[in-house]
């Protein structure tokens, strides 16, 4: 028997809308709710039953291929579409798990985080934001991409303002990431209304079909590519048009910048993916110089320059920060290069990015949570005071630099072989040049934590205080995913690379390497 034999009829038939409307209904009731328990129990229940579905999903693509939903009933391209494929269901699956994840982290985090009155808002917001990922995710509407994408930003912003509780800079943070994600979510439209005034249509299949029958286009379709290229380019952190990522993760609650640093970024590098390889064509001149010199050249001064940045970060969270701006210009460079091997390895290190941040923004928030800590010179000996926090922490820093037998050495390994496939041998030096400054801001924080005496408090060393198991567990849950991976445990790492290649072969059919 298969899997899906146990699957129900209706979450194989109705899943991509239930994966939209669920979140969305039960926000709306999660704000009213009287108690916090309550509320984070609404939460953490509708991220399960999303994750649940996608999984049920992504196999049912496996097993049957692409599942094209009409909205009311209406076929594409005149109604609304939902489009579960290879390309979009590892995502979802990523977004819907990830709430999972951080949802068990912000049980005690948003105690010391989140003002009482708050916290049934908070939850509220959270389930509008992931909503929102998802439906940019699912949908196969150019236009509705653009309205899941403000209602997760919006939502976003008032998250990202509830960190004031800790700190008040995050009001500031919040503020900037408002004007530039508005400003972003602005050119993005202008794009999609310059694409339906060359297409006629929204669908984003039928613009792809009308695009190829015109040869990729007039005047119109490349302006409307660049509008699009530059509005993602804002909301995925692409160099250097990254300055609201900063703050947004540094003051942000915990658990915000946990989920948001895993599935933001990361929703958005899936919709510049869908968008050049699904609805232009990497054949159009136009596409190919955008990708050779625009992507291309931007992820590397990313990956170079947002290290440096990072190396010289006195804070943590505004470490790790920088450190994911770099990250992005490695998932650019495979999008860039533009082959079935490159778009796979960037595919795959977005998802292994998300596992490895993840872990290293949850261990360093119960850093914070226990000692109220974010600087890095107060890292001194916290492998004594903190062992499975930072045992932790060092577990996904590893995977973050590229050690062997780690997420990270698998994603950064394929795309160097990509690289290197495609005669770009100079690429495979910046990748080795970026991980060798990731070891310089790791290890620094390694070096002080593991070989540094704890500090002295009323006269004596700190002592042990770990972190509450319900902070642990998560991510620990992600370090052991990142080794698991790396070394291939239980087939885990050869899933993930095919999963990966398997995208890149659906939106770059018939390519070679």
């Amino acid at each position: 028997m298969s899997m899906l034999d146990y699957v129900p009829e209706w979450i194989l038939v109705h899943g991509p809308a239930f994966l939209i409307v669920l979140p969305l209904l039960m926000a709306a009731i999660t704000a009213i709710l009287p108690k916090r328990q309550l509320a984070w129990s609404v939460a953490f229940f509708v991220s399960v039953i999303c994750t649940v579905t996608a999984l049920a999903l992504a196999l049912n693509n496996l097993q049957n291929g692409v599942t094209v939903y009409p909205m009311g009933g209406w076929a594409p391209p005149h109604g609304i579409s939902l489009v579960i494929d290879a390309l979009s269901a590892p995502v979802l699956i990523l977004i819907a798990f990830m709430a999972v994840v951080s949802l068990v982290y912000a049980l005690p985090a948003t105690m010391a985080e989140i003002e009482p009155k708050k916290r049934a808002a908070y939850y509220a917001a959270f389930l509008l934001c992931m909503a929102g990922l998802l439906g940019m995710v699912v949908t196969g509407d150019a236009f509705n991409v653009f309205v899941f994408l403000e209602v997760s930003s919006i939502s976003t912003y008032v998250l990202v303002a509830m960190g004031a509780a800790r700190d008040r800079r995050a009001l500031s943070a919040a503020y900037n990431y408002l004007i530039l994600g508005s400003i972003g979510a602005t050119f993005f439209v202008i794009g999609i209304g310059f694409l339906y005034m060359e297409t006629g249509t929204l669908n984003m299949a039928d613009m792809a079909r009308i695009l190829a029958d015109l040869d990729g286009g007039s005047r119109v379709a490349k302006v409307a590519f660049g509008f699009i290229i530059v509005g993602l380019g804002l909301k995925l952190a692409m160099f250097p048009l990254h300055t609201w990522l900063p703050g947004a993760y540094a003051y942000s609650p915990t658990h915000v910048t946990t989920f948001l640093a895993s599935t933001a970024t990361k929703a958005a590098l899936y919709l510049l993916v869908r968008f050049v390889f699904t609805v232009f064509n990497p054949e159009y001149d136009y596409v190919e110089t955008i990708l050779t010199f625009v992507l291309v050249g931007l992820g590397v001064f990313g990956m170079i320059f947002a290290s440096l940045q990072a190396i010289f970060q006195t804070d943590a969270r505004r470490m790790l920060a920088f450190s994911s701006v770099a990250q992005v210009g490695y998932m650019l460079l495979g999008i860039g290069i533009a082959t079935v091997a490159s778009v796979g390895a960037g595919y795959l290190h977005l998802l292994n990015h998300a596992i490895i941040k993840g872990g290293l923004f949850l261990a360093v928030g119960a850093m914070w949570y226990r000692f109220g800590i974010t600087r890095t010179v107060n890292f001194k000996g916290l492998s004594k005071t903190m062992p499975w926090t930072m045992g932790a922490f060092l577990v996904s820093g590893l995977s973050l630099i590229g050690v062997p037998f780690t997420a990270g050495f698998v994603s950064k390994v394929q795309l160097a072989q990509a690289a290197a496939a495609s005669g770009a041998w100079w690429a495979v030096g910046v990748i080795v040049l970026s991980s060798i400054l990731a070891l310089v801001y790791i290890g620094r924080i390694l070096l002080d934590a593991y070989f540094q005496d704890p500090p002295i408090v009323n006269g004596a060393p700190a002592v042990r205080n770990e972190a509450p198991l319900l902070m642990l567990a998560p991510m620990w849950l992600l370090a052991i995913l990142s080794i698991a991976i790396g070394s291939n445990i239980l087939g885990l790492g050869d899933l993930l690379v095919e999963t990966s290649e398997r995208a890149a072969s659906f939106v770059l059919p018939g390519m070679g390497d």
